[in-house]
């Protein structure tokens, strides 16, 4: 479950979240509330832990404003306010639970999965699909009640599907619920994840659980193992002793697996937490006798007293979940008396230092003497799991070497009978397949026909030194994905492998309807949303052009009959408007005469569809009405080489995300992106490796932007990324973890030369560098000039943001 903790106590955001980690949770960590609110306000999470006094904005302020948007994840207040009233503000402000610093471990994880199973509307804390069952509170995987080893993103996976049933979950929504956004995983570590716990489980007899979707993603199915299925999977799993060994040798594997992870500890496990952070809270008791040393000498004023206080109250909430029980009610007594007066007596004062100088003493002593470091937990490939099948080892080595800067993963077998082997063992995404095995007695023909079958398919890319039009005609035929001849550079191989790897991509698609009734609305909720869309529902049409410019939905469905506006009213507008001049549009209406289908189409629509809905012919024809109209959106709006938006679509996006944020009152940063020496690059090195630095750098994009972020190839070397609700300063930031990444990219040529690319970039604000898309390209621009005259390989900003700063 993924979870966002907000805690400027750098020590117990740490503790905390490997305690979290531990129990599977995917933990993104904020240090003050407003960076915390951002974080919840972009992305989904399934829980927020939230303290209550932070640096910029307070808990209580991000709740209310939080609740005020309509966001609805459960949040749990932390802090060590101990009163009733407080938590009657904590709750009445839009938290749903309170827990006390220093806190139980075993409490605080109780009452979190108390607030995930509220969420999700689940009585049971076990979650279960027939025999499977997933305990949270143990984080235990049991199948018959024999227990499945999973890794931390398996057990994380499974839980997502077992918590939401019926939904379906695009790659993107998966990378989104199960990856933190500094990880940048492909959406082939998704196809990775799946297909490694589909094997887990089918290794204990559970079959497959997750199913695919074509086009749309994956989602737990929905038959659940009964009576008939149990019988038939007793005998799969258990069989006689005599014939019983595939069974057992499938638990000693178990036992024995390298991947195996143990079960998890509800415990923190705190030595090295505290070494790193033990001289933070020393410096918090170092203010605590500054503050005792003006009073003595009479120079204590108000910053002083609120600096002590402060530092009093974080100690009393962080120490105690260390294990210092003793050292946190000292503090609280700290605080007492710095929120009382200031003003002591000289009693007091030493009262005071005393009590101070034993809590130094305290953090002093080794807290964890017998403590040896714990290992890391272990992590999920996310490459794409590339299998040769060819005899020359020498040539699959040059393959693996530079594999890995592809993001992909290779496997080697030397003939196709251990290909079929290691393909029946772990399904690859993509098979290099040469035909010619002079010491085999069959060629490569007989595993591609036999691959050809597997459902789904997998590609296969023939690689080889036959040459023929009849060997090319019947690996077509066969069904082959591309035809590779010998010699033929590594890095050419690894560009085709990931063109087809990648080949099959869906995004998300936005739906928004607009009818008056709020019961249908319901309806259609129920039917759509499993299906993995992202739903936008809509039952004031007054609202509807505001709605359609802030969610730019890839479909609109429309009733007919509406106060205010009715239906056609709203198509016809929508259709003279360019931007939405190829956006599909469905009418969902009651009426059945010919005058009103008539007029529903000439206004526009694509589809009538009659009340009462039938909701698998609704749903076919939405999914078959996107898939067109993402083939259609490819050839027109996206550049063939980076996959990126051409220039056409992103000016669309870029006047679209302005006149959003000139409405509500938000930044936008605009960056130009320049590849620097591109033209030597094709000079010295070829157009081909060109080609290839383009294709990294627009794959690298992808890996690190948000989907609702404009990314775009400009021309030529040069790119646009535009980030809504962003201020120039993290731009910079964030473009200059860009940068890093890309430097550390390796190239190499058809001649194995290698070599390594840098780019520069400019970056302007909305509104303070202009009003316009074309005003903030001509100030990014001239920012991107400077950066290459400072010597290139640098990203600015604007100098106009920098004198106002």
């Amino acid at each position: 479950m993924k979870t966002l903790l907000v805690e400027d106590d750098a020590g117990l955001a740490e503790a905390l979240k490997n305690l979290l980690t531990n129990q599977h949770y995917l933990v993104e960590v904020a240090a003050d509330g407003q960076t915390g609110l951002e974080l919840a306000e972009t992305f989904e999470y399934d829980l927020i832990l939230l303290d209550w006094m932070l640096p910029k904005l307070d808990g209580l302020s991000f709740c209310k404003r939080l609740r005020a948007g309509g966001n609805r994840t459960p949040i749990l207040l932390m802090t060590a306010n101990d009163t009733h009233t407080n938590r009657v503000i904590g709750l009445d402000s839009g938290a749903d639970d309170y827990v006390i610093k220093p806190f139980d471990t075993a409490e605080l994880l109780a009452r979190i999965r108390a607030l995930l199973r509220r969420g999700n509307a689940l009585s049971s804390p076990v979650l279960d699909w027939g025999f499977l069952q997933l305990d949270p509170s143990s984080c235990r995987v049991t199948w018959r009640g024999e227990l499945v080893r999973l890794t931390a993103k398996e057990y994380e996976m499974l839980e997502l599907f077992l918590r939401n049933s019926s939904r379906i979950f695009s790659q993107s929504a998966l990378i989104d619920r199960l990856w933190s956004w500094e990880e940048n995983p492909t959406e082939n570590a998704v196809r990775v994840l799946i297909r490694s716990l589909r094997q887990k489980l089918k290794q204990v007899g559970a079959g497959n659980v997750i199913e695919t979707l074509y086009g749309l993603g994956y989602r737990l199915k929905a038959e659940q193992p009964g009576v008939e299925t149990q019988q038939v999977t007793t005998h799969a799993v258990i069989k006689p002793q005599d014939g019983g060994g595939d069974a057992k040798e499938n638990r000693q594997s178990q036992r024995v697996s390298p991947n195996a992870k143990s079960e998890p500890k509800t415990s923190l496990d705190l030595s090295a937490v505290w070494r790193r952070h033990k001289g933070n809270y020393l410096n918090y008791v170092a203010s605590l006798t500054e503050a005792v040393t003006a009073l003595q000498s009479g120079r204590f004023d108000q910053a002083q007293q609120q600096k002590a206080q402060q530092a009093a109250h974080t100690l009393k909430g962080s120490l105690g979940s260390f294990g210092l029980i003793t050292a946190s009610h000292d503090c609280a007594q700290i605080e007492q008396a710095f929120q009382a007066q200031t003003q002591f007596s000289q009693p007091h004062l030493d009262a005071l230092s005393e009590l101070i100088q034993t809590l130094r003493q305290s953090l002093e002593q080794p807290l964890f003497p017998g403590s040896t470091q714990t290992a890391a937990p272990c992590q999920n490939s996310q490459l794409a799991h590339l299998l040769v099948v060819d005899d020359d080892a020498g040539l699959a080595e040059q393959v693996m070497a530079y594999a890995g800067a592809w993001g992909i993963e290779v496997s080697c077998a030397g003939n196709p009978a251990q290909a079929r082997r290691m393909i029946a063992h772990c399904r690859p995404d993509v098979v290099l397949l040469d035909l010619c095995f002079p010491d085999s007695a069959e060629d490569g023909f007989g595993l591609l026909a036999e691959i050809s079958t597997v459902q789904p398919p997998i590609p296969v890319l023939v690689f080889t030194a036959q040459e023929s039009l009849d060997d090319r005609v019947k690996a077509v035929r066969l069904g082959s994905a591309g035809f590779l001849h010998k010699p033929i550079p590594p890095t050419r191989v690894l560009e085709a492998v990931a063109q087809v790897a990648q080949k099959n991509r869906q995004s998300e698609a936005n739906l928004l309807i607009v009818d008056d009734d709020p019961q249908l609305l319901d309806i259609l909720r129920t039917l759509l949303e499993p299906w993995g869309f992202n739903l936008t529902l809509l039952s004031d049409p007054q609202q509807f052009w505001n709605t359609l410019e802030q969610t730019a939905p890839d479909f609109l469905i429309l009733d007919v009959e509406m106060p205010s506006f009715n239906g056609i009213d709203l198509c016809q507008v929508v259709r003279q408007d360019p931007r939405w001049s190829d956006l599909p549009i469905f009418f969902l209406s009651a009426h059945m005469d010919v005058e009103t289908r008539q007029q529903v189409f000439l206004a526009g629509a694509d589809e009538y569809i009659h009340k009462p809905i039938v909701g698998p012919e609704l749903i076919t024809r939405v999914v078959n009405r996107l898939e067109r109209r993402h083939v259609l959106q490819r050839l027109a709006e996206t550049d063939d080489l980076t996959g990126l938006f051409n220039q056409r679509r992103a000016t669309q996006d870029l006047n679209r995300l302005i006149r959003l944020a000139n409405r509500q009152e938000k930044p936008l940063c605009l960056a130009i992106l320049d590849l620097d020496n591109f033209k030597q690059i094709n000079d010295q090195y070829g157009h081909e490796a060109g080609d290839v630095v383009l294709r990294r750098l627009g794959e690298l994009l992808k890996r690190t932007f948000r989907k609702e972020d404009v990314l775009a190839r400009w021309g030529g070397e040069e790119f646009v990324v535009a980030l809504y609700d962003t201020t120039a300063e993290r731009g910079l930031e964030r473009l200059k973890s860009v940068l890093d990444l890309w430097r550390q990219q390796r190239f190499t040529d058809a001649h194995n030369r290698q070599f390594f690319a840098s780019f520069s970039a400019g970056l302007a604000e909305y509104p303070q560098d202009g009003n316009d898309w074309q005003a903030l390209f001509r100030a990014a621009d001239v920012t991107l000039y400077q950066a290459k005259a400072n010597g290139r390989g640098q990203v600015l900003r604007s100098r106009s943001l920098i004198s106002a700063g």
